[in-house]
């Protein structure tokens, strides 16, 4: 009978303390970029969540066919084929460079292929988030607005004091974990040239032949990023529990507006079995 034996890998401890704790300033530069480009993406996904709920809900149908087509080719394609689409054949099919190499704006000087990264990103989280915040509306009962315009309330003013600070309850935690995702999802900008900690992980492999060591630091950075996103989101998510009594169902202003609209509600409930 043979034997056999598990030799644990040949690691260099000290440069895996050193990619941990000691990072180059090439290294600090690319975390930078990753949140940077985290955060820059996230908020065009956001802008454009609302956008496309907009249109989704909107009476013009090219607005609301043109949303629908967005959503499901932004939802059914790999992020990694949008990413190079979008870098790579957005610009053979416009026949012109959308997003060149550098682009010059005064003294600065941005790459091209982090702007197409964050536009990429931007575009396949906005149509996660009009789901998102199509959900969140949706979970708002009807009633609330229909009755919010009964007494005297303009459409805009009731979505934004009425349905708005009700929906938000329900949008933000799950924007706290499309973030999280966002922090990973920035790894994938390193197969267009962009530099984030996962090119700067593979570029030091590249060099030393020394996998092992890279990519357990890049990953426990990347554990370390999530981390602190969890424990902020915690903190918000106990913050809206916290305040759930002063929100807006329990505001003493409210109180008022909140007995009339239930009021409303009920008679027109009322009203509409009546006439059925």
């Amino acid at each position: 009978m043979t034997a056999h034996l598990v030799v644990a890998p040949n690691i260099d401890w000290q440069l895996l303390f050193d990619r941990i704790f000691n990072g180059s300033p090439v290294f600090w530069h690319s975390l930078a970029a990753t949140v940077y480009i985290s955060i820059s993406a996230q908020l065009v996904g956001i802008i454009l969540g609302v956008l496309t709920v907009g249109a989704v809900r909107s009476r013009i149908p090219p607005l609301r066919a043109l949303a629908w087509l967005y959503r499901l080719v932004m939802r059914g394609t790999p992020p990694i084929v949008q990413i190079f689409f979008i870098y790579y054949g957005a610009n053979l099919l416009l026949g012109f460079d959308l997003f060149p190499a550098n682009l010059s704006v005064g003294s600065i000087t941005i790459s091209g292929a982090l702007i197409a990264g964050i536009t990429a990103l931007g575009l396949i989280e906005g149509a996660y988030m009009s789901e998102i915040i199509r959900g969140g509306l949706e979970s708002v009962e009807d009633g609330q607005l229909e009755a919010a315009l009964a007494v005297g309330m303009t459409r805009r003013k009731a979505m934004w004091r009425i349905i708005a600070p009700q929906a938000a309850r329900v949008i933000i935690p799950t924007v706290g974990n499309q973030y999280n995702y966002m922090l990973k999802a920035t790894s994938l900008l390193s197969f267009i040239g962009v530099n984030e900690m996962f090119q700067d992980a593979q570029m030091g492999y590249a060099a030393t032949f020394q996998p092992v060591e890279y990519f357990i630091g890049v990953a426990i950075w990347y554990l370390v990023l999530t981390s602190l996103w969890g424990a902020i989101q915690t903190r918000i998510e106990r913050r809206l529990g916290a305040s759930e009594s002063e929100t807006i169902g329990e505001r003493p202003l409210w109180k008022p507006w909140k007995k009339n609209l239930n009021a409303l509600v009920r008679r027109n409930r009322e009203t509409e079995k009546a006439g059925a």
